[in-house]
């Protein structure tokens, strides 16, 4: 087996504090998803309904 070097975990010139300011305005302003876990998961099952409905009608 092969050593490989370890990969670094962040690349360099991303420390917080290295930033440019006016980046930090285009941030997220919450730690909020985009799109709740949960609203994705009923739309699943909703589709999931509407096919089943679908499909008992053909």
């Amino acid at each position: 087996m092969t050593d490989y070097p370890q990969p670094m975990a962040d690349p360099p010139g991303t420390d917080p504090d290295d930033r440019d300011p006016r980046e930090q305005d285009l941030e997220r302003r919450s730690d909020a998803p985009a799109i709740s876990p949960w609203l994705v998961i009923g739309l699943i099952l909703m589709l999931g309904v509407l096919v089943y409905i679908v499909s008992a009608m053909l």
